[in-house]
């Protein structure tokens, strides 16, 4: 029986940075992102604050395209050359993207290509369920047991119970991107800034509902602090969220600190995906609860 080696493998929406990902020995499949007609791959063409800049600088709202089928196979195929016994592959949300069904069709493909053999890599694919840091933060602490000597049915557990409990709150501070992107209508984005309104938004399964409206910049962090209380399971870590400006998440991660007795596990930066959403300026929470339906 063959050592265990075991590769992680992830897609940029994790918005896990490269340096992370070269330290931490993550490999990351970047998404493609077409702005004003021009092909882009993430965080290989640009930066995330390159691409806020980018973003507000758009004729044309940017788009994301999938990760193919193809593009899965030649990574597994050089994975299994490369001698790993298994490899996990944690997706962005299957009900955002078609990239988690390409992935499991590349795996198909893989097992039926190699069906004669018996030492032939495994492939795990785990959807991620959602976007950004909701699976990001996961892909790293397992990163961190795997380095620890953690074995593939202690890491795929903890993959899965983790993306079954996690959840993505945040607040778009400049209502003209979700105005484009249709998350919340024209007249309504108008009303809203016309009386200091910004929509709390909730991402669960890729699709985003809005809970409530918070009026003036002032009521943001005291809100999120409440609902984070109320809402997430206590002592369990959490992520800050940002994107253009660090003020209202650096007054975030404090407020939180000082009512929960522990700091975030780090600010997340949003990538592509958030932001061709909610645009570059957002502030927002992933945590820890019950049940990602509460």
């Amino acid at each position: 029986m063959r050592k265990e080696r075991i590769k992680l493998l992830t897609d940029s929406c994790s918005d896990i940075l490269p340096q992370q990902a070269e330290e931490m020995d993550i490999q990351i499949l970047c998404f493609p992102i077409t702005v004003d007609g021009k092909s882009y791959r993430e965080t290989i063409d640009f930066t995330k604050e390159e691409f806020y800049e980018m973003t507000a600088n758009a004729q044309e709202f940017p788009s994301t395209a999938q990760l193919t089928p193809f593009e899965f196979s030649e990574t597994f195929e050089q994975l299994s050359q490369a001698g790993y016994t298994d490899v996990i592959y944690v997706s962005i949300g299957a009900g955002g993207s078609g990239t988690n069904q390409n992935a499991q069709s590349a795996k198909a493909q893989f097992e039926q290509d190699h069906a004669d053999d018996p030492n032939a890599m495994r492939i795990h694919i785990i959807d991620g369920g959602n976007y950004t840091a909701t699976y990001g933060y996961a892909v790293l602490e397992a990163a961190k047991m795997l380095k620890r000597g953690a074995h593939l049915p202690e890491l795929l557990d903890y993959l899965q119970d983790w993306v079954d409990h996690v959840g993505l709150y945040f607040v778009p501070l400049t209502l003209k991107y979700v105005k484009r992107s249709g998350r919340v209508s024209a007249a309504a984005a108008f009303a809203g800034e016309l009386l200091g309104l910004r929509p709390f938004c909730r991402i669960t399964r890729c699709k985003s509902t809005v809970l409530q409206k918070f009026r003036g910049e002032q009521t943001i962090v005291p809100k999120l602090v409440e609902f984070a209380k109320e809402t997430m399971l206590p002592h369990t870590p959490y992520i800050v969220m940002t994107g253009v400006s660090d003020k209202l998440a650096n007054e975030l991660a404090a407020a939180l600190t000082k009512q929960l007795g522990y700091p975030p596990a780090y600010i997340c930066k949003i990538g592509a995906a958030i932001t061709c959403n909610s645009g570059p300026d957002v502030v927002g929470l992933v945590i820890r609860q019950k049940s990602i339906d509460d």
